[in-house]
């Protein structure tokens, strides 16, 4: 065992006196060391139901012969951080986590590891930290909300946002924002539609590092209770025949949870994540690839925000295994991938039923022939820049007008309520990406409240920043090179005709090359608007959003 380096022999005398001090007898230092990493905390409704989620995993463990140990990671709740400086420590906790749970696992030399996140950021920070790692891991998530039910419909965060939107153009009265706020997000649970969170979770399972049902399975219902048990068993399984995490985060397992992710109609984020988890494995994911798996992956689903379907539906009706089950159809899955259930995706996948076809389209009566996701390219953003397609307006899949340009979100918002942003604009908030906000700030606030004030139809966004997966309509983010490193983006001007072709995979300012070199030669970089702490040293290392804005060591230090 790995964990002999902490307890056995004549060298290790004091650090078996310190797990006598932790109480720890001397048959249990004879078993397997297993981390269960749960990012419970207090201040994340995703979160607050994961100690639960812990002691059942730790029954698991310890019925199926190993030693479980509690270790913490953090996780940031995106909805409270949204809007201000928060946010600005939303994507930067992903590689926090990464790095903590690596120190963590290799300081201790744990055996094996049960991950427990639920929320944006935790689920590939802990993806990435497990393939850094490769001792043998299993994921169980904390599951999804309800969704939340006002005026006789289901609602979600997003919906709440929206509402701000409405009450400010005076469609909404007082009251009736008050009964989103009391009735919007009724349980703990990741939110209920399809954003980041329930994306990733249900990625785990695409991927192979998750059990079925932890993408789906609602944070409220005991059979989420009765998987984590199960990952605590299966953990010791994957040891005993130690099957680790390289065996199955590969290139095509990461293939197949991105054509998965088409067919779900997943966040835009996932085309940060994905990459970044791609990079811990040695493998470069260039996310203008996403296009080609778009191009032959139907998109099946549309839940919320694309549609009035929520997670709870999405399980009844079978889950990232019937959405799987339905592209094997189409040969689009590459079913030889082994996974944690110590089967490849194809056997477990065998006995899967779409039980609901309003919910998971049939492969051929789909939503749209592509997939959810789409990367846009032209002269705004020659490295990319990304779309959820499948929540478009139609009318907005090609649309040409002035740009609205604002070099912070906050000046973005004040405009937006303040009414002066109209129908046919191109809102352009820039030096909010990794580098230039720093952290890349998810952008609900600006999305929502052009929603809410019935513009979501007539106006675009795009942004060097990033959207939560709550947004909705023409909003393209990523745009890259961001503008704090001279990227296009930040030649913009005031009133500049934007062209947006989504079908067409093109985003372009009508200028010509001759201008836009003549306002290079004019461009000043901005000053960094954060120059101590985390985030600076994060602005320094990190890359362009089109490669995941993974951490690198900056040129010339050693």
């Amino acid at each position: 065992m790995r964990s002999d380096a902490v307890k056995e022999g004549l060298q290790q005398a004091p650090h078996r006196s310190l797990w006598n001090a932790l109480g720890v007898t001397k048959e249990e230092m004879k078993k397997p060391l297993v981390a269960v990493v749960s990012s419970f905390n207090e201040i994340v409704p995703g979160h607050m139901n994961l100690d639960k989620i812990a002691d059942a995993v730790k029954l698991g463990v310890a019925e199926a012969g190993g030693y479980p140990v509690l270790i913490p990671a953090i996780a940031v709740c995106d909805g409270i951080a949204m809007g201000h400086v928060g946010m600005k420590y939303s994507l930067v906790t992903r590689d926090l986590i990464a790095d903590s749970t690596e120190a963590m696992i290799t300081a201790h030399q744990f055996d094996a590891m049960v991950c427990i996140p639920n929320c944006d950021k935790n689920v590939p920070g802990l993806l990435m930290a497990a393939a850094r790692l490769n001792i043998p891991t299993v994921f169980v998530s904390g599951g999804p909300m309800l969704p939340g039910h006002v005026g006789g419909r289901n609602t979600s965060l997003s919906s709440i946002f929206e509402a701000v939107g409405a009450r400010t153009a005076g469609t909404m009265s007082e009251e009736e924002l008050e009964e989103y706020e009391e009735f919007g997000c009724p349980t703990c649970g990741s939110c209920s539609g399809m954003y980041t969170a329930n994306s990733m979770n249900c990625l785990t399972e695409a991927i192979g590092m998750g059990l079925r049902g932890n993408g789906t399975i609602p944070a409220v219902y005991s059979a989420r209770i009765r998987l984590a048990k199960h990952a605590g068993n299966q953990v010791m399984e994957l040891y005993r025949k130690n099957i680790r995490p390289r065996d199955i985060i590969t290139e095509r397992s990461i293939r197949n949870a991105l054509t998965v992710d088409m067919a779900l109609g997943c966040s835009t984020n996932t085309m940060l994540h994905l990459p970044a988890i791609a990079h811990e494995i040695g493998f470069e994911l260039d996310m203008r690839i996403a296009n080609e798996y778009s191009s032959k992956t139907p998109n099946l689903c549309h839940l919320a925000p694309a549609g009035h379907t929520y997670m709870d539906e999405l399980n009844e009706a079978g889950g990232v295994y019937a959405v799987m089950k339905e592209l094997t159809k189409l040969n689009l899955l590459d079913l030889d991938c082994m996974t944690v259930t110590g089967k490849t995706v194809g056997e477990n996948i065998k006995g899967a039923v779409n039980r609901n076809e309003a919910v998971i389209r049939p492969v051929e009566n789909p939503y749209s022939t592509s997939g959810g996701l789409a990367v846009l390219s032209g002269n705004i953003a020659p490295e990319g820049g990304v779309v959820k397609q499948s929540a478009v307006a139609e009318e907005m899949l090609v649309h040409e007008g002035p740009a609205r340009v604002f070099d912070s979100e906050d000046d973005a918002i004040n405009a937006i309520l303040g009414g002066k942003i109209n129908a046919g604009d191109v809102v352009v908030i820039r030096y909010e990406g990794p580098k230039g906000g720093p952290g890349m700030r998810e952008m609900l606030n600006p999305t929502s409240a052009i929603a809410g004030m019935g513009l979501g139809s007539t106006v675009a966004l795009i942004t060097d920043g990033r959207f939560s997966g709550a947004s909705r309509g023409a909003s393209i983010g990523h745009i890259s090179p961001e503008a704090a490193v001279g990227g296009p983006i930040a030649l913009i001007e005031e009133g500049d005709i934007i062209a947006i072709n989504i079908p067409e995979k093109t985003l372009n300012v009508k200028l010509s090359d001759e201008e836009l070199a003549s306002r290079r030669e004019k461009w000043v970089p901005k000053e960094p608007n954060i120059k101590t702490g985390y985030l600076a040293r994060y602005a320094s290392m990190v890359t362009s959003g089109s490669r995941g804005a993974v951490l690198e060591i900056p040129r010339g230090i050693s």
